[in-house]
C-alpha cells in the first residue's frame, strides 16, 4: 500500500471518529462506513444501527465529551488511534486504543482498548 493511501486512510478514521463522537454519527456512518460494520468490543453489537445507538446513548449520558486524538498510525488496511476521552470536564477520563480496518477506503472492523486514566501515576510520564 502506497504512502499516499495510508495517509488517505488515517484521514478517513480521523473524520470519522470525530464527525461520530463530534455528535453525528449518521453522517460518519454514510461517509465512511463499508458494507458491513464487525464490532470487537464484546459490550457493543455489529452493524450501523447500532453504532449510532451508541454514540447517542454516551452524548446523551455525557453531553460535555471530548475526544481528543492524541496519535494515529496506519499499516496495511489497519489505522489505529490512541485517544483521550474525557466524559465530563474535569475528569481524569479513559485512554483509548482503536483499531480500525478498512477496505476501499471505508471502514469496516473495530477493536478497542479502553483503560481509565488514573489520578496518580507511578511515573512522572503521562498516558498520553
Amino acid at each position: 500500500m502506497s504512502q499516499q493511501q495510508l495517509e488517505r486512510n488515517k484521514q478517513i478514521v480521523v473524520d470519522y471518529y470525530r464527525t461520530a463522537f463530534g455528535g453525528d454519527p449518521e453522517k460518519a456512518i454514510a461517509d465512511h462506513f463499508g458494507d458491513r460494520y464487525i464490532q470487537h468490543n464484546p459490550d457493543a453489537a455489529d452493524g450501523p444501527e447500532a453504532f449510532i445507538g451508541f454514540v447517542e446513548w454516551l452524548r446523551g449520558t455525557y453531553p460535555e465529551l471530548r475526544l481528543d486524538i492524541k496519535r494515529v498510525v496506519a499499516e496495511g488496511d489497519m489505522v489505529v488511534t490512541h485517544s483521550h476521552l474525557i466524559l465530563r470536564p474535569g475528569e481524569p477520563g479513559r485512554a483509548l486504543a482503536d483499531f480500525f480496518r478498512l477496505e476501499d477506503g471505508k471502514v469496516v472492523e473495530h477493536w478497542d482498548v479502553i483503560q481509565e486514566v488514573p489520578a496518580e501515576s507511578a511515573n512522572p510520564n503521562g498516558m498520553f
